[in-house]
């Protein structure tokens, strides 16, 4: 339940924050005139999003076995492909979100009406279709039968926006930087388990093979309806019996993936440094010309 708390959390938190900025810079420009445009975006988005979801929970129900472990391993894939661009993107972009939202609210602003409802479609609207795809994949790979994994996902949803609302409130202030740099981290982790679960469902489907060749079998040791069973498979999608390709997967994305998203950011010269260095290269053959021709 962990892990699905944690994607709603950030996932939603992101959403979250890009509404607070949108709403903020128009009611501090004196653009109220602009609220409804943007709530009317705000709105399609996130129904766009459960209709997204729905129809991948519902529609997946009418197709048979196979079709439908194929369907949810490369949907498992897709999702993890998305969220781990994503976790990247936003690591990168956080300390300037709001400088660039402010820019494309500027020039809708100009363009009317249409075109605030445009901007805060895509700029939720992208969030939403992310949050959606890949909250259905990881629900599916910790589905335990209950509504635990489901109620997590709603539960980091609630928390995102209601952090939101501190935050628009000026209540709350933290380090967003760091915030997504260490939430990032963990759900580059969950990510890790929905890839290996989604290779589980492509070996279901007979799409690849190796099923029955298992890497180990801790059953006994961990039972999966034991209570630290369920915790680990909430937390980390952990399988007690995972095959050898899903583990080659697993560490295989986690280990370079984790170790790039938590390498300093900008490690190595910086630009000041080198234009420095530049600098002093120039000079060093502007004297060295000038001896010449003396």
């Amino acid at each position: 339940m962990f892990g699905n708390y944690l994607i709603g959390l950030r996932e939603g938190l992101e959403a979250s924050l890009v509404v607070c900025i949108l709403i903020a810079y128009l009611v501090k420009t004196g653009r109220r005139d602009a609220l409804r445009p943007i709530w009317i975006g705000i709105g399609v988005a996130v129904a766009l999003a459960l209709a997204f979801g729905a129809g991948l929970t519902f529609g997946s129900q009418e197709l048979t076995f196979e079709a439908q472990e194929l369907l949810g391993g490369s949907l498992s894939i897709i999702a993890v492909v998305l969220v781990t661009w994503m976790v990247f993107w936003m690591r990168r972009t956080a300390r300037h979100l709001k400088t660039e939202l402010h820019g494309r609210l500027d020039a809708a602003l100009q363009m009317g009406t249409g075109a605030l409802v445009a901007t805060a479609f895509l700029a939720v609207g992208r969030e939403g279709l992310e949050t959606a795809l890949f909250v259905w994949a990881s629900v599916r790979a910790s589905s335990d039968g209950t509504y635990a994994p489901l109620a997590g996902v709603i539960l980091g949803l609630l928390t995102a926006v209601l952090l939101g609302w501190l935050f628009y409130r000026g209540a709350l202030k933290i380090n967003l930087a760091k915030f997504f740099t260490w939430t990032g981290g963990m759900l580059v982790v969950v990510a890790a388990g929905v890839l290996a679960y989604g290779v589980h469902d492509l070996q279901e489907a007979d799409f690849l093979g190796g099923l029955s060749t298992k890497a180990f079998d801790v059953s006994a040791t961990i039972p999966p309806d034991s209570w630290y069973g369920t915790l680990l498979k909430g937390v980390f999608n952990f399988q007690p019996d995972p095959t050898v390709l899903q583990v080659t997967v697993w560490a295989a994305y986690l280990i370079p993936t984790l170790a790039v998203f938590l390498a300093p950011v900008g490690s190595g010269p910086s630009k000041r440094v080198a234009r420095q260095k530049a600098t002093e290269t120039d000079e060093k053959a502007e004297a060295t010309g000038a001896e010449a021709t003396g």
